[in-house]
């Protein structure tokens, strides 16, 4: 299967954490700081991300989403082959087609089992059970292509933008890279992106959403945001309170925001350049 060519403005991306360990508390998830950190380094930014537990029908209904999103998507976790790992299987459900053994993925999975039993020194039995059961980890949707697992061998999977990746994030995360290096690199910074804010103490955001609004509205393509804390170290109760987008746009608008804040009378903080 082919992928879609890309559009020519950058895609969204999105996220898709799969496994009831997550969602049980059993473990914290990672993924989504480090896709965040990913993306950022690269001028890009996460636009979603979702959480899915072992449930196929759950899991098949989230990758129809992810399919047929358009956008880029990673999802991690669930690609092994023990009874609970069902995203393979349903990869191929919400695209409707077979899965089928590999033979890239096969061939680099029989390396791993002849790596693992030269390291225990050990004779390589390719039809005893357990090894005939590893092979499964390379059984992908058909047409799915390769991304290379720089740990231990064993391959995920692609199938157009959505690129499916192991739970662990010592695999995980080398693997999202490679895919972004690889396949993603036209997009990177292609979108300017800056953020200015101000601490505002003593308001309540009600008070200031009139004025968000109005700086919307006289400024398009730039986004005001409200960021609430009541126990902050440094400013205790609080508003981050600021405008972002790109960096050619963002100053009058800037500019508006602190104007109507000082004549609201609030007291003003630090301000903020991310």
């Amino acid at each position: 299967m082919t992928p879609p060519p890309l559009p020519p403005e950058p895609r969204a991306f999105g996220l898709v954490i799969v496994g009831d360990e997550i969602l049980s508390g059993k473990r914290a998830d990672k993924h989504m700081p480090k896709a965040i950190e990913l993306l950022a380094a690269r001028g890009l930014q996460l636009a979603w991300a979702e959480y899915v537990g072992d449930a196929p029908e759950r899991i098949t209904a989230t990758l129809q989403r992810a399919f047929a999103s358009g956008d880029v998507v990673f999802s991690c976790g669930g690609i092994g082959a023990t009874p609970d790992d069902h995203t393979r299987q349903c990869a191929g459900r919400a695209l409707g087609v077979p899965i089928e053994l590999h033979p890239q993925a096969e061939a680099l999975i029989r390396e791993r089992m002849q790596d693992v039993a030269r390291e225990q020194g050990v004779a390589y039995e390719p039809d005893r059970p357990d090894n005939v059961h590893r092979l499964n980890m390379g059984v992908f949707p058909r047409g799915a292509r390769l991304i290379p697992n720089p740990y231990n061998k064993i391959p995920g999977f692609s199938v157009g933008h959505v690129h499916f990746v192991p739970g662990f994030p010592v695999m995980a995360w080398p693997m999202m890279e490679w895919v972004l290096d690889q396949q993603y690199r036209q997009l990177f910074h292609r979108q300017p992106y800056a953020e200015k804010s101000v601490i505002v103490h003593g308001s309540m955001e009600a008070t200031l959403t009139p004025l968000m609004e109005a700086v919307e509205r006289d400024h398009p393509g730039v986004k005001v945001f409200s960021l609430p804390s009541v126990d902050h170290p440094e400013y205790g109760r609080h508003i981050d309170l600021g405008v972002k987008g790109d960096p050619a746009i963002i100053d009058p608008a800037y500019r508006q925001l602190v104007t109507g804040l000082r004549a609201l009378g609030v007291r003003l903080g630090p301000e903020l350049v991310r």
